[in-house]
C-alpha cells in the first residue's frame, strides 16, 4: 500500500508539473563559471551600446492599488533628446553620463541628467538604505561571479540607487536584470507630496535593434504607524531610440567644458562615502539633494567662463562636505 501510494503521488506530481506553466521569471541563480566568462565581452558590448544619441520616451503608469481606497494617478508620458557618453571604461568598470538636450524659444539648454556606473563582480554597492541615506552593502560572495552591479547617480553625482544582477537570455531576448532594489522618490512623484516615500523595484536593461530600453517594475511604499506598507504598483518603460537630428554638438560642448569639474565632484562624493561608510544628505522635491541646484550652477558658470574650474571645485567640495556631516 505504501509503495502504491508513493507511486501514485509521484505520478500526480509529474502530471502537475507538466501541466503547469514554467515560472515566468525565476529567481537569479548561480552562474556557471564558463558561461559567465564567455559572456563577459557580450555584457560589455550591451552596456556600451547604451552610449550614443537618442530620442527618449518616458512612460510611467501606476497600475495596481495595494492599499484600500488609493486611486492610481493618470499615466505620465514625456520625452526628449538625450546624449549618453562613455566617461570611463577600464574593462571591469564602465561609466555612462546622460545629457538632456532641450530647445526653448530658439535656444538650446543642456541638462546634466543621470549617470550609470557598471562594475563587474563587485564586492559591495552604494545602496539606498533609508530617507536621505545611502550606505555600502556587501554583495553576497556566491552571487558575484559573472554578475554586474549598476549604480545610478543623480544630476549632482550624489547616489540614487544601486543593485546587482546578471545578463540573461530568455526566448531569444538578452537583458540585464537586477535584484530588488530600494530607491528614493523621483521628482515626478516627490513634487506631489504623495502618501508613499520610496520605491522597491526590479530594473531591466535591454538592447534593441534601434537602441535600448530601461524597464522598471516598482512597488511604491509609505510609512503607516511607523511601518512601511505597499501603496501601489508602477510600471515604467523608458525607450531610447537612436536619433541625432538635434543639437548634439551642444551636449558635447557642455561636456567638454565641464567634465573636469564633474570628475572632481565625483571624487569628493567617493571620499565622503569611504570616510563615513555612507552618504547622508537632505533631499528636497524640486532638485534632489539640497545642494544640487548650486552644483549645477557652478558647472554652468565654468562652462560660460565666469568661474575657474579650481574655484568651482573648491566650492563644490565645501558644499558636499558641509552637507554630509563634515
Amino acid at each position: 500500500m505504501t509503495r502504491l501510494t508513493l507511486s501514485l503521488g509521484t505520478a500526480m506530481l509529474a502530471l502537475a508539473m507538466a501541466a503547469s506553466p514554467a515560472l515566468a521569471h525565476p529567481p537569479i541563480a548561480k552562474a556557471a563559471t564558463n558561461a559567465a566568462a564567455a559572456a563577459f565581452d557580450q555584457d560589455r558590448a550591451d552596456i556600451l551600446a547604451m552610449a550614443g544619441d537618442f530620442l527618449v520616451r518616458f512612460d510611467m503608469q501606476e497600475s495596481t492599488p495595494l492599499r484600500a481606497g488609493y486611486q492610481p494617478i493618470d499615466p505620465k508620458i514625456s520625452g526628449g533628446h538625450e546624449s549618453v557618453r562613455v566617461v570611463e571604461d577600464t574593462g571591469r568598470k564602465i561609466v555612462l553620463q546622460h545629457l538632456l538636450v532641450a530647445e526653448h524659444e530658439g535656444q538650446t539648454f543642456i541638462i546634466k541628467h543621470w549617470r550609470q556606473d557598471w562594475e563587474y563582480e563587485p564586492a559591495r554597492i552604494l545602496a539606498y538604505s533609508d530617507r536621505n541615506e545611502w550606505s555600502w552593502q556587501e554583495v553576497p560572495a556566491d552571487q558575484r561571479q559573472g554578475r554586474w552591479s549598476q549604480t545610478v547617480y543623480q544630476v549632482d553625482d550624489s547616489p540614487r540607487y544601486s543593485g546587482w544582477g546578471q545578463f540573461e537570455t530568455e526566448t531569444g531576448v538578452r537583458r540585464w536584470r537586477s535584484n530588488l532594489t530600494w530607491r528614493p522618490l523621483a521628482r515626478r512623484d516627490a513634487v506631489r507630496n504623495p502618501v508613499y516615500d520610496r520605491y522597491y523595484g526590479i530594473n531591466r536593461h535591454q538592447v534593441t535593434p534601434n537602441g535600448w530600453i530601461h524597464w522598471q517594475d516598482n512597488t511604491k511604499l509609505g510609512l503607516t504607524d511607523g511601518q512601511l506598507q505597499p501603496v501601489v504598483q508602477e510600471y515604467v518603460l523608458n525607450s531610447y531610440t537612436r536619433f541625432s537630428d538635434y543639437n548634439v554638438a551642444a551636449a558635447d560642448e557642455y561636456w567638454a567644458k565641464t567634465q573636469g569639474f564633474w570628475a572632481g565632484v565625483r571624487a569628493v562624493w567617493a571620499e565622503v562615502a569611504d570616510h563615513h561608510g555612507a552618504i547622508r544628505i537632505k533631499e528636497e522635491a524640486e532638485t534632489g539633494t539640497v545642494i544640487a541646484g548650486r552644483l549645477l550652477q557652478i558647472a554652468e558658470d565654468i562652462r560660460g567662463g565666469k568661474t575657474a574650474e579650481a574655484a568651482g571645485l573648491a566650492e563644490a567640495r565645501q558644499l558636499i562636505v558641509a552637507n554630509t556631516g563634515g
